[in-house]
């Protein structure tokens, strides 16, 4: 079944994005206002998956995602940072596809919280007009990492934020922590940004994750909390100081050991030793089980991609109105 409804196929990408939450490059805008002459087939339509990027092993979950994920067309990976990102670069990895025949590409960035640095960059390399500040540039430079030119169509579509795969992994991970979750408390560990408004964000989203998790678990109590761990050291400590006073309330409340899970996408020095040493003392039991591997970011990935075809066939319904 093709990705793009025949329906949807008469506007450009950026017509059907205008009705959604992602945001569409400046190639695409001009596009919207062009009306093809036929549908395009299903392998047309092509995503990237742009995630954070770590060693092999973190790269490799995100690598498997991508051949899992059943979209209708091809799926190709591009790394921000890391030892791979010089390989993946945004701008060879477009060229890849439009070459291959893709007349648009969805753009999806595999990152906790569409209010980020990172996201800004994938924005940036999507054709947003975005300014980014000195390092999230140097970020990109360090891996030659720029800019596509292309006349393909790109849409970003939004990070995880409060999608329901994420709630899924992580009910996963807090059932298989304990066989008695009505007797414990559950703390949810991210990672957070620096600024305080994106903080705010980051807490909106993952908040509507941790009610789920609790509904579906039954722990006892659920709480969720960042250690900022890219934020100057003064902001960091005061977080660590939060999330061992919350760990501290939840013991209290029980009188057990507290179960901990990281909200973080793939194994790396946070999850696996920052995380522990935060909270190193306290009355609790930690598992550095991440977010990946897990079948349900495929599932995620393909469910930004529908998004995207739901709002293309909405976007053509409006202009065959008109």
């Amino acid at each position: 079944m093709s990705v793009v409804s025949s329906a949807a196929g008469r506007l450009s990408l950026v017509a059907m994005m205008a009705l959604s939450a992602g945001s569409v490059s400046p190639v695409a805008a001009q596009a919207t206002r062009q009306v093809a002459s036929s549908a395009p087939t299903a392998a047309s339509v092509a995503t990237i998956i742009v995630a954070h990027g770590g060693d092999s092993i973190w790269n490799s979950h995100v690598f498997d995602v991508a051949r899992q994920a059943k979209t209708g067309g091809p799926v190709e990976v591009s790394f921000l940072m890391g030892p791979a990102a010089a390989q993946t670069r945004f701008q060879d990895v477009v060229a890849k596809l439009e070459k291959g025949g893709a007349s648009r590409i969805v753009v999806i960035p595999m990152l906790v919280s569409s209010h980020s640095g990172h996201y800004d960059q994938i924005r940036y390399l999507a054709g947003e007009n975005v300014k980014l500040d000195e390092t999230m540039e140097h970020h990109l430079h360090m891996s030659g990492i720029a800019k596509p030119t292309t006349r393909v169509p790109m849409v970003i579509t939004k990070a995880i934020d409060s999608s329901p795969e994420l709630a899924d992994v992580l009910t996963d991970r807090a059932k298989a922590m304990t066989n008695a979750p009505r007797e414990h408390a559950l703390m949810i560990v991210g990672h957070g940004p620096n600024d305080a408004e994106e903080y705010a964000h980051w807490m909106r989203h993952l908040r509507i994750v941790a009610d789920s998790v609790k509904a579906r678990t039954g722990y006892r109590d659920v709480r969720l909390e960042m250690v900022r761990d890219d934020a100057p050291p003064h902001v960091r400590a005061e977080a660590v100081i939060r999330v061992r006073e919350l760990i501290d309330m939840q013991s209290q409340i029980t009188g057990r050991d507290v179960m901990v899970i990281p909200v973080l996408l793939s194994r790396g020095s946070v999850s696996r030793s920052k995380v522990a040493a935060d909270i190193a003392g306290t009355k609790s039991k930690y598992v550095a089980e991440t977010i990946l591997p897990h079948p349900a970011m495929a599932r995620w990935v393909e469910s930004r991609v529908r998004e995207a075809s739901a709002a293309s066939t909405s976007a053509s319904k409006a202009a065959s109105s008109n």
